[in-house]
């Protein structure tokens, strides 16, 4: 494995999707409000994170391989904390669109004796306007032109950038220059993910997607949910994330389960995002559908032993994968 995880510091991967800022607000609680019969957090301690799409790219980036984020900010004080963060991560902003009249998302959870309070969410999830649209696809045509990209993620939140046009664009333009998709998909979107390389819902999206009941512990029906919604896209892959149960990953060379490694679990915040990055990167260097799958799987637990959402550790996967 380590040629495979050597290539990935020659790759450049564009990540299109729904960038956000996650706010962290701890404290502690010692009286009830006279307001109102609700606690009062006492803040001890603020931080602002890299999430959604961005939490994307620094997993790519944590892997050693070159990520360009393209997505929409608003053109408000959050958007400029954002590029602050990317900045500081050392992380480009040349596709970064700026706009009038959205919100930068911003997710602040406030946490208090280790336990989660509350969770305020400030966003604007309408679709963005056609003009925009193409302001996007161009800027898409643009970087794939002059950056040589290896694989294109689609990081969906339902937040308005992605559309039926845009994926059809961007696919199109993919699969002519033979550049690896692979895409962590939302409802809103589900079934316009066609002909691409990597399909990776997990077993809430795909319940919600196909409109039925899967139980995660019966082969035949997810055998069932798997080959329907790989039919209906033209997926050459589709990997189903099982959460406990592993993975899932059905190709065109046949089916396997692939199950999770025992670990202690923290957290499972941002363990989709790592997934989808390594899976992303072994495919464009050539690792195989079945072992890809592997590497994700056990990345995506890796991550889980941690508090918050942090991006993979390539040195310690790398050790991991001595085991598989």
């Amino acid at each position: 494995m380590t040629g495979i995880f050597n290539k990935f510091n020659s790759l450049n991967i564009l990540i299109i999707g729904d960038v956000m800022i996650d706010s962290y607000v701890w404290g502690k609680i010692d009286r009830v409000s006279p307001e109102a019969p609700v606690p009062v957090v006492q803040v001890t301690k603020k931080e602002n994170r890299l999430g959604g799409a961005a939490n994307v790219a620094l997993n790519v980036q944590s892997l050693g391989a070159n990520p360009i984020i393209c997505a929409i900010i608003g053109n408000d004080a959050e958007g400029g904390d954002l590029l602050s963060l990317l900045e500081r991560a050392q992380l480009s902003s040349e596709g970064i669109i700026s706009t009038e009249g959205r919100l930068t998302t911003v997710k602040t959870r406030i946490i208090a004796h280790n336990h989660h309070v509350v969770r305020v969410d400030a966003e604007t999830d309408t679709n963005i306007s056609e003009d925009l649209s193409r302001l996007v696809q161009a800027k898409i045509a643009g970087i794939i032109t002059e950056k040589n990209i290896d694989a294109i993620i689609f990081e969906d939140y339902d937040k308005g950038l992605i559309s039926e046009e845009l994926i059809t664009f961007t696919v199109t333009l993919a699969n002519q220059k033979g550049i690896v998709t692979a895409v962590d998909p939302k409802k809103r979107n589900f079934h316009f993910y066609k002909d691409v390389s990597l399909f990776k819902p997990n077993l809430k999206e795909l319940k919600e997607g196909l409109k039925t009941n899967i139980d995660p512990v019966s082969m035949t029906q997810i055998e069932a949910a798997v080959d329907e919604i790989k039919a209906k896209l033209n997926a050459k892959n589709v990997m189903l994330t099982l959460s406990e149960h592993g993975v899932f990953i059905s190709t065109g060379k046949g089916q396997k389960l692939i199950p999770a490694h025992v670990r202690s679990i923290a957290d499972v915040s941002g363990a989709g995002d790592t997934v989808i990055a390594t899976a992303a990167l072994c495919l464009a260097s050539g690792l195989d559908e079945f072992r890809t799958a592997a590497v994700a799987n056990l990345a995506g637990g890796l991550v889980c032993e941690h508090v918050g959402v942090v991006p993979i550790d390539k040195e310690q996967l790398l050790k991991e994968t001595a085991l598989l």
